[in-house]
């Protein structure tokens, strides 16, 4: 029974997530948390299993986005190839990156991915190729020759599958004997490489499938906005993904999707409350990081593995619990050491 309570879980989650959006005047918030959502799914990926750090994910967002971007506005290629092309080159520039950047540890990787975002936008900035100081306008919307993608309905679930695909993905690569490696770097590299373990390409090898999710979500974020400029990818954002994962449980295939969830409604009602007639521009900035400051420091001190996997730890308690007492408590009878004769 306990084996079927997840999978029930998960279908009423997708019914839920299939049907809501049929009833919302507006779906960019949804589409929005959706790609969160699998981009948190990659991070998590990264700094749960692999035990890595990375402060500026958001770099293979903007890769992502910038792909379909210049392929579609620039050199005017078919939109679905760009969409592909998307994760593609996203991973390929994580490989390359990572390849001296994964040799640093600790903080010095999480600033040195953070130095990558900067450079990223820099990039989009400065080079009119890329957009410049206006960035690239008039994506074209999805599609294949002349059927296109029309209204917002349908990027919602286009988003959803691409959710599920990487949350398949992710599960699959856990469980396998790659995954299992993944997880001997998260508790020590030095013992992971003294069982074999080849270090730098399995962090290569994650480093490269979270920049992918990231890249496609980017390029379907590209297509819905349609709009790809260096402003477009601030580093708080990437900081909100690291907070998601952080709350939703790091090292958890469900944390990303239920820490993105939450931090997205949350920073939702903040809009909302900023917006008020009689309050400051600057309101929403400062709710927005008192917001994520608070919530980081409670999550950190009451819940530091997260909401997945407390509530999973609190379930297992209370099943081990029911089993002893469940357990029969009659003390067996010694056997007579000896016969009387």
């Amino acid at each position: 029974m306990t084996r079927r309570i997840p999978a029930l879980v998960v279908c009423v989650a997708a019914v839920i997530a299939l049907v809501v959006p049929l009833f919302l005047p507006d779906l960019s918030f949804y589409i929005q948390m959706i790609l969160a959502a699998v981009i948190v799914t990659g991070l998590s990926l990264f700094m749960g299993y692999a035990g890595q750090a990375s402060l500026g994910h958001g770099a293979f967002v903007a890769v992502g986005a910038l792909t379909v971007a210049v392929m579609t506005v620039r050199l005017g290629l078919p939109p679905l190839l760009a969409l592909i092309c998307a994760p593609i080159l996203a991973a390929v520039f994580a490989y390359i990156v990572g390849l001296p950047l994964l040799r640093l540890r600790g903080h010095y990787l999480a600033f040195g991915t953070l130095a990558l975002l900067l450079i990223v936008q820099a990039v989009i900035a400065t080079v009119p190729f890329f957009g410049g100081g206006l960035g690239i306008f008039g994506v074209p919307p999805l599609g294949v020759g002349d059927a296109v993608i029309s209204g917002q309905l349908p990027y919602v679930y286009l988003s959803l599958a691409v959710l599920a695909l990487a949350l398949l993905i992710s599960r699959n690569v856990i469980r396998s004997r790659f995954g299992r490696g993944v997880r001997a770097l998260a508790g020590s590299e030095s013992a992971a490489a003294s069982s074999g373990v080849p270090v730098l390409r399995t962090k290569l090898a994650v480093f490269a499938l979270s920049a992918a999710f990231a890249g496609l979500a980017g390029g379907i974020m590209a297509f819905f906005t349609p709009y790809v400029s260096s402003e477009s990818f601030p580093v708080a954002t990437s900081i909100a993904y690291i907070i998601m994962a952080v709350i939703g449980g790091l090292g958890s295939l469900w944390g990303g999707v239920i820490g993105a969830v939450l931090v997205s409604l949350l920073v939702q009602v903040l809009n909302a409350v900023s917006n008020q007639p009689g309050l400051p521009a600057t309101t929403g900035p400062v709710l927005q990081y008192g917001a994520y400051a608070l919530v980081l420091i409670l999550a950190l001190l009451f819940i530091p593995k997260g909401i997945v996997p407390t509530i999973a730890q609190a379930m297992r308690r209370r099943r081990d619990r029911r089993a002893d007492a469940a357990a029969p408590t009659d003390v067996a009878v010694e056997p007579w050491a000896s016969v009387q004769g």
